[in-house]
């Protein structure tokens, strides 16, 4: 039975934030020097990957442990958008953030192996890397999880900037996801204050095409049109080529720029694909070989490399010694963390509590935070 004396219902008028104009100017393309930076870096996040997989199949690393190989420049072209100060969080897939931010491949590495060395101690193994002196607030393992605590640091950034420094809010959060978080109502309940309290947080999806061994089509509704999820937000969204290190960065340093000066959130989906499978013990068996093999041809590595011979002349001979140097650090880093001890039984009394209480005796700082060379 319909009700005639039912009322159209008329949309109200869309808010001024949310139609707010993104005129982008086009971001120049750094120099040769820091093209070749970002080379190097990507360089060494694959070498290590590859070091990781053979640690982790002798077994010096144990637990779950998630492959980056393949989408190096996500990381690397993202948090060169940004300052050194901005916060980053992570999800669990987290060792290339890591380097990128600056860490120490030998302490990353010996957090792998679960050894004192390591970035958190050896406490958190391959999805929690940690750097307070770079500003990286660790990887998370649960599945979008770190989606709330971005939002709290933009907040806290925030909070800090205008209130506490009576100033202007003058930072960005990265917040780092992958396409299966994108199902978890956490992401919805954080993006949903981020957008009603003006917070400068930058939710980074990675969007690989599978959570764990699921294609993007199969668990996530209007996988064709993901801005649908941020715009009922009222939370921009942007697409970009996350193979193309310069196009990436180019892109992304608008977006953040962009964050800054109007203390907003945004949703940027980063379209790229993992080689590996979506941890060690992944047999890949959901996708087909000949699927892999046509997007390796495409890789951010080769591209990035194409693209300083043809408009730098920087020779094949001067990309093959960048990798054996870095082939060479991460092999000294192994052999690092190999030698760096396991932690004592007193470590199982400290970085419980902050403040000293009963048998748990404070915190005490990792050897990468002490000055240890």
């Amino acid at each position: 039975m319909t009700n005639s004396s039912a009322k159209t219902v008329v949309p109200s008028e869309p808010s001024q934030k949310t139609e707010a104009k993104l005129n982008f100017s086009k971001v120049p393309i750094p120099e040769k020097g820091v093209l070749l930076g970002w080379l190097r870096q990507m360089l060494l996040i694959r070498e290590f990957e590859v070091r990781t997989m053979q640690a982790y199949q002798n077994r010096l690393i144990g637990g779950f442990c998630h492959i980056y190989i393949g989408q190096e420049a996500i990381a690397v072209g993202s948090i060169a958008a940004v300052n050194d100060d901005d916060p980053v969080v992570l999800a669990y897939r987290d060792h290339g953030h890591a380097l990128a931010r600056g860490m120490d491949p030998k302490h990353c590495m010996a957090e792998m192996f679960g050894r004192i060395g390591g970035c958190a101690k050896g406490k958190g193994g391959s999805m929690h890397m940690f750097d307070a002196e770079h500003f990286l607030y660790g990887g998370h393992g649960i599945v979008g999880a770190q989606t709330p605590l971005g939002t709290g640091l933009a907040f806290a950034t925030k909070y800090e900037d205008e209130i506490i420094n009576d100033g202007k809010s003058n930072h960005v959060t990265l917040c780092y996801l992958g396409d299966g978080a994108l199902n978890q109502g956490c992401f919805y309940e954080a993006m949903n204050l981020a957008s009603l309290q003006d917070l400068p947080v930058i939710f980074v999806l990675e969007n690989n095409r599978y959570s764990m061994g699921t294609s993007i089509e199969r668990g996530t509704s209007m996988a064709h049109d993901l801005r649908v999820k941020s715009e009922a937000h009222g939370i921009h969204h942007a697409i970009v080529d996350g193979k193309n290190v310069i196009n990436l960065y180019q892109d992304f340093k608008s977006i953040a720029d962009w964050c800054r000066e109007e203390s907003r959130p945004f949703f940027v989906e980063a379209q790229t694909y993992r080689y590996k499978g979506h941890s060690m013990s992944d047999p890949r068996k959901y996708r087909t070989k000949d699927e892999e093999s046509n997007e390796e041809h495409n890789d951010c590595i080769g591209s990035l490399s194409a693209y300083l011979r043809e408009e730098h002349d920087v020779t094949e001979d001067a990309v093959k010694q960048m990798s054996r140097q870095v082939k060479s650090q991460v092999k000294q880093a192994v052999e690092w963390a190999k030698n760096s001890p396991e932690p004592p039984i007193e470590e199982l009394y400290t970085d419980v509590y902050t403040d000293h209480w009963g048998p748990y005796t404070g915190t005490s700082k990792p050897e990468m935070l002490e000055g240890d060379a």
